[in-house]
């Protein structure tokens, strides 16, 4: 409970009220103190399953009640409720965390199955049942109540309640149903599970081994793809020692041509030029496990919006872009043009490097290669 002081103002009539007795000006002549008490409104909220298990040991503990509330920021009245909702089952007295977990579930299964429109509402079910033995899909049905009953939201019924109606209580009926693989999987559910089964799949970046992070051979490259106006896409892999760089044009930005593009370029390289290849996290690399074992890469995942993981990668793209500048279209490009430009760059002296070219590390070669 809290106070608070508010001042109440006093009016006295500077005019004589008028015929109707209302006050036609006043003015305050003094202000009283007053304090009144308000009450915290406290928003009720269910206890958790963790609460039930401190409850539970702080019972044990022969603490009040009182005390007890305090100590899980609950009302006292909240724990006189959960314990006389939750008995034990053997004394109808005292208190377990995990009996009373269990008939906290049981009692909110019967509070929804008022919600299970087909198994109370006998008209429906038979509609339902009647039209699945027409061969009519539970899509089919939903959509037409709704177009039948427009106004009587009683008589509608989703798609994936009679899914659940049919694989729970009527299992006779699935041979009416067009797809019978056993179990229906609901869409977006199922969607969220394959993305979650994809990221387990992927090796992450802090797997690599210690030679890749120290720069210390050659053979662990880096890959990405910079886009252009018209969604082309111009498919890069960097080496991380020495910085030699590959480019290739992709007509569209698809996992198929990406993998077939990649495959193309590294399964004739020697095998002591390709051991690692560390990639972003984009839709284009999907078929990474198809490209790892035609190529004989091992394929690593930088962290999602982590770039900076990729530098070397980030640098080539950003020394191409001078050739291929941002928000310009790649349609009319042709491969020459890009190999040209790629050929500069990997030419190109560099200070890391001692100001030998990517290529002369890359090759192991004693003489420059530039285009001078």
């Amino acid at each position: 409970m809290t106070f608070c002081q508010v001042y109440i103002p006093t009016f006295w009539s500077e005019v004589q009220p008028n015929k109707k007795g209302q006050l036609i000006s006043g003015k305050i002549v003094s202000k009283e103190l007053l304090t009144i008490n308000l009450i915290n409104s406290m928003s009720y909220k269910h206890f958790t399953p963790e609460q039930r298990n401190e409850l539970a040991a702080l019972l044990r503990a022969n603490l009040k009640k009182k005390k007890i509330a305090k100590i899980l920021g609950k009302n006292r009245t909240s724990i006189w409720r959960e314990l006389k909702r939750n008995p034990s089952a053997k004394e109808k007295k005292g208190y377990h965390a995990k009996k009373a977990k269990e008939l906290t579930r049981k009692r909110r299964i019967e509070a929804n199955s008022r919600f299970r429109k087909l198994e109370n509402n006998k008209w429906l079910r038979r509609y339902v049942v009647k039209k699945i033995k027409k061969y009519w899909s539970p899509e089919q049905i939903a959509g037409r109540l709704k177009i039948k009953y427009p106004l009587d939201k009683t008589r509608w019924v989703g798609k994936d309640s009679v899914y659940k109606y049919i694989y729970g209580h009527r299992k006779d009926l699935v041979k009416y149903l067009r797809c019978q693989k056993g179990k229906y999987r609901r869409r977006y559910g199922t969607r969220i599970r394959e993305k979650q089964r994809e990221k387990l799949k992927k090796k992450r970046i802090d797997k690599r081994p210690k030679e890749v992070e120290e720069k210390s051979r050659i053979g662990d490259w880096e890959g990405d793809t910079i886009v252009g106006a018209d969604k082309s896409h111009i498919l890069t892999h960097v080496e991380r020692k020495s910085g030699f760089g590959l480019a290739d044009k992709l007509v569209r930005g698809l996992a198929e041509l990406t993998r077939k593009k990649t495959e193309e370029r590294f399964s004739k390289m020697p095998k002591n030029k390709k051991y690692t290849m560390t990639y972003d996290n984009g839709i284009t690399f999907a078929e990474h496990e198809l490209t790892e074992k035609n190529t004989g890469l091992v394929i690593y995942f930088a962290n999602p919006y982590h770039s900076w993981e990729r530098g070397c990668n980030e640098n080539f793209n950003g020394l191409l872009r001078q050739f291929f500048p941002k928000k310009s279209s790649f349609a009319n490009i042709e491969q020459a043009e890009i190999e040209k430009a790629v050929k500069l760059i990997n030419s190109r002296p560099r200070k890391r490097l001692n100001y030998l070219t990517p290529y002369e590390i890359f090759n192991k070669k004693t003489k420059c290669c530039t285009l001078e």
